[in-house]
């Protein structure tokens, strides 16, 4: 075995890719400013105690522990960035009114997330706090596809959900209430629509009526156009959760309309994801990508646990997964120079060479004997020496792959 084999799902980034990922951050985050979303770094790795405060067990799951050699204590690696900004609202910024915040960086599993993930996404998200109303749902349904055209996806797919349906038939006719490894059973279930599996796990819930059981055995079924809410609102129990949860999908999608090259569903099952959504869900499919390209929705409670629950919706998505997702760019436009050398001669050279920098422009120094060794630029242009006078020239084109 090679010593420097990597671990599974565990990969380099090389030039090309490398290079891409880095546009779309840009452009993401560029996209998320123009919305009026401030940036937040949270770090890699803090306490359990905090990290994991509240979490779902998936995310607990998901998160390498390891112990901090200057304290004793346990530590994790961060799976998921959302838990943190929460925190950074709650206590650093403690704002009375809304916080538009946005974040970039790497997050790390302890298992792929499928079968072709990686365990070290690159996660891009962006959240608002302190507004409860149907209109932040709006603005990040609108920025999270805003962002997806800002990376030239083609064609898509938004699915929308709401958790508070799920929620108001497990928790009617006095239930009793659910352990968390029963309710994730009952997601799981009905996120793979398992109808089997959740027919059983039903089935043992004391107390539930026909009504909400049968309601519960139709959710999988409920999946496709709008047409998918005039049936939900026959088959479930007439519940103010559940007609209040069909009413708010039925206005985001009508706000929604008329979006170039984004076909608007709804799947009611979809519950997949970490297990604090507490409303609205979406997710977004695009053609070669196995699983969901980003998944977002609203999460009211995930700042209890940090001492100041208030309303929160976000979304966030993978750059490593949509820059497969994504056409490649072209290459960027670049200077082809002489290498200046260290003669007296060369200080103009130089001196051309620095200026173009200045100027925004991308300048290759030629080393002596790599005449051809340029990838990951396209040279269009060169710098020559007409008259002592250093200026720069377009260069024949020629074809190129990018």
């Amino acid at each position: 075995m090679s010593a420097w084999l990597l671990p599974d799902h565990i990969a380099d980034v090389l030039p090309s890719e490398a290079r891409h990922i880095e546009e779309l951050r840009r452009d993401l985050l560029d996209t998320a400013r123009a919305y009026g979303y401030e940036l937040v770094t949270p770090p890699l790795l803090e306490y359990l105690t905090s990290l994991l405060s509240g979490a779902s067990q998936a995310l607990n799951l998901q998160t390498f522990k390891l112990v901090d050699q200057l304290s004793g204590r346990s530590m994790g690696l961060r799976a998921d960035t959302t838990p943190q900004v929460a925190r950074i609202d709650a206590h650093l910024l403690n704002r009375r009114g809304v916080a538009r915040l946005c974040y970039c960086g790497p997050v790390v599993h302890t298992r792929p997330a499928s079968a072709h993930a990686t365990r070290e996404p690159m996660q891009f998200g962006a959240e608002i706090y302190g507004h409860a109303g149907a209109e932040a749902d709006l603005e990040i349904l609108e920025l999270a596809l805003d962002c997806l055209r800002s990376a030239r996806l083609p064609a898509h797919t938004l699915d929308l959900a709401d958790a508070r349906i799920v929620s108001a038939l497990l928790e009617s006719e006095g239930v009793a209430p659910l352990g968390a490894e029963v309710k994730e059973a009952i997601h799981a279930a009905l996120a793979a629509k398992d109808v089997p599996t959740l027919a059983g796990l039903v089935r043992g819930l004391t107390g539930l009526s026909a009504q909400a059981r049968q309601g519960l055995l139709a959710l999988p079924g409920l999946y496709g156009d709008a047409q998918v809410l005039d049936e939900a609102a026959r088959v479930l129990p007439a519940l103010p959760a559940v007609g209040q949860a069909l009413a708010g999908l039925r206005w985001l999608a009508r706000s929604l309309g008329g979006r170039t090259g984004v076909s608007v569903g709804f799947d009611l099952a979809d519950l997949r994801g970490y297990g604090y959504y507490s409303g609205m869900r979406f997710a977004v499919y695009a053609a070669g990508v196995s699983d969901a390209l980003l998944r977002g929705g609203r999460y009211d409670e995930v700042g209890a646990v940090f001492g100041r629950k208030r309303p929160a919706v976000g979304f966030s998505l993978d750059l490593k997964t949509l820059v497969g997702a994504v056409p490649a760019r072209a290459l960027r436009a670049a200077i082809r120079a002489p290498w200046p050398g260290d003669e007296p001669a060369a200080t103009d050279l130089r001196a051309a060479i620095a200026r173009l920098r200045a100027q925004g422009e991308t300048v290759v120094c030629v080393l002596p004997g790599h005449e051809s060794e340029v990838d990951e630029f396209h040279c269009d242009r060169e710098l020559i020496d007409s008259g002592g006078t250093w200026g720069v020239r377009a260069i024949a084109s020629q074809p190129h792959t990018v």
